[in-house]
């Protein structure tokens, strides 16, 4: 059976831990937050692509019964009918962050269709919470886009804790990735919106609590980066 490229990068990436990775390109990219310096057992979670009607409350929930924190990565266009779920996400003392208006990679558009819709997305979010988190679609960025990030008060944010939630299908091994890979100062990333988003509440179902055993901390990615004088 022949086995495409995405495919063999994927299963490199799963076995060989990829903090290296990180490490360099956190370095040749010192204004993009990949972790946080700290050796205090706290990690930032970040939820990206939702909000969903059925998905995102059951990920709300978990968060509730472990007393966990999350940074909400939102594609505007899904806020329309889900505002309800928005103002909760708000209320419940989570963060709410940019993710475009749209599903697609953010390094596609064009500089100043890439502006427009930072800009139209910020305006939906604004709506519920001041933001200034930015999280670029499947994670490429480049120097004009960080440079129109910053013109506009944003900072951007990847991670470095990615179980590969949209490519494995699998809370099983989406959790145990997060188990095995998460350290003091870590940003996880995990997906929400449909099958994903139920995933990652089967996940964070079994994350948290083992977390919490550990003496981890679950919060924002503004809690965490506060505690290296990044805020």
């Amino acid at each position: 059976m022949a086995i495409c490229a995405p495919t063999l990068v994927v299963g490199a990436l799963v076995l060989f831990e990829p903090g290296w990775i990180v490490t360099i390109l956190a370095k040749g990219s010192p204004e993009v937050v990949y972790f946080a310096q700290t050796q205090e057992p706290v990690v930032a979670l970040t939820i990206d692509d939702g909000p969903d009607p059925v998905a995102t409350p059951k990920i709300l929930d978990v968060l509730g019964q472990h007393d966990a924190q999350a940074t909400f990565f939102l594609i505007t266009e899904r806020i329309p009918g889900n505002e309800e779920i928005v103002a909760r996400v708000v209320e419940e003392g989570h963060e709410l962050a940019n993710h475009l208006t749209r599903d697609e990679p953010s390094i596609r558009l064009s500089p100043a269709e890439f502006e427009r819709q930072l800009l139209d997305s910020h305006a939906a979010l604004s709506a519920f919470a001041d933001v200034h988190w930015f999280r670029p679609g499947s994670g490429w960025y480049n120097a004009t886009m960080l440079a129109t990030l910053h013109r506009h008060g944003y900072r951007c944010a990847l991670g470095s804790v990615y179980p590969f939630d949209p490519h494995l299908p699998s809370s099983w091994f989406a959790a145990r990735y997060v188990l095995g890979n998460v350290r003091p100062g870590s940003i996880i990333v995990l997906h929400d919106h449909g099958a994903r988003g139920e995933r990652t509440a089967s996940a964070l179902a079994e994350i948290l609590p083992q977390l919490s055993r550990r003496g981890f901390r679950v919060v924002t990615l503004s809690e965490l980066l506060e505690l290296d004088g990044r805020m």
